[in-house]
């Protein structure tokens, strides 16, 4: 019985940092219909969207919407030529940050935080190429194509045959994975003892009568 009562604390504490994963996901699904555009008739819902290719100034030229699609990763690179297996292994890290969520439901806030922000950008992408092909009849079903849309200038990068002048396309999903990845890297020490190791949390059930008497309650 004991058991299960920690079984479903832990899922408690899971289900309530994936709120921002939801959040995420839907912010991301809905900016994105916005773009390339969506008809649900039976709910009468119309949306033209853009045309791909345009683009519409928000911030001068420092900050543009500019519709484009591509088959890759985050911030259109393409590093397989495989749109099946790039899906398919979205869903296996989809499925294995998810897991992971469970496993380390006891660290602090911020290292669970920048988990569900990354599982909520690699979700969002994911319908993309999962259901977009189908949705607009473009392809097959894990065929489709990511939609992105911020546009944003970037200070000039000429090094090695490497020219940038503006950054890659992104959307909120990529900057969701980007946000989660650079909380990790920041607060790492936060997330780790001295020996470099994550914290492991012992359960009061288990502690033996000697480390109760010395241990100082938690205020």
């Amino acid at each position: 019985m004991h058991r299960v009562q920690e079984t479903q604390e832990g899922i408690d504490v899971v289900v309530r940092v994936l709120f921002v994963t939801v959040f995420i996901v839907i912010a991301d699904q809905i900016s994105k219909f916005m773009i390339k555009g969506i008809e649900i008739p039976l709910f009468g819902i119309s949306l033209k969207g853009m045309s791909l290719g345009s683009s519409i100034p928000v911030i001068g030229d420092f900050l543009r919407i500019t519709f484009i699609e591509n088959p890759g990763m985050a911030f259109g690179i393409e590093v397989v030529d495989g749109k099946l297996f790039l899906t398919l292994f979205s869903i296996i890290a989809s499925i294995g940050i998810l897991l992971y969520l469970y496993v380390m439901r006891t660290e602090k806030l911020l290292f669970r935080l920048s988990l569900a922000l990354i599982l909520g950008g690699a979700i969002g992408n994911l319908i993309d190429r999962t259901f977009y092909g189908v949705m607009y009849g473009e392809s097959a079903l894990f065929h489709g194509k990511v939609v992105d849309f911020i546009d944003v200038d970037f200070f000039n990068i000429d090094l090695l045959g490497f020219y940038l002048t503006r950054f890659w396309v992104f959307n909120i999903a990529d900057a969701s994975v980007s946000i989660g990845v650079l909380m990790m890297l920041i607060f790492h020490r936060s997330f780790v003892d001295q020996d470099g190791q994550l914290p492991v949390v012992e359960s009061t059930s288990t502690a033996s009568p000697e480390n109760s008497t010395e241990s100082s309650p938690s205020p």
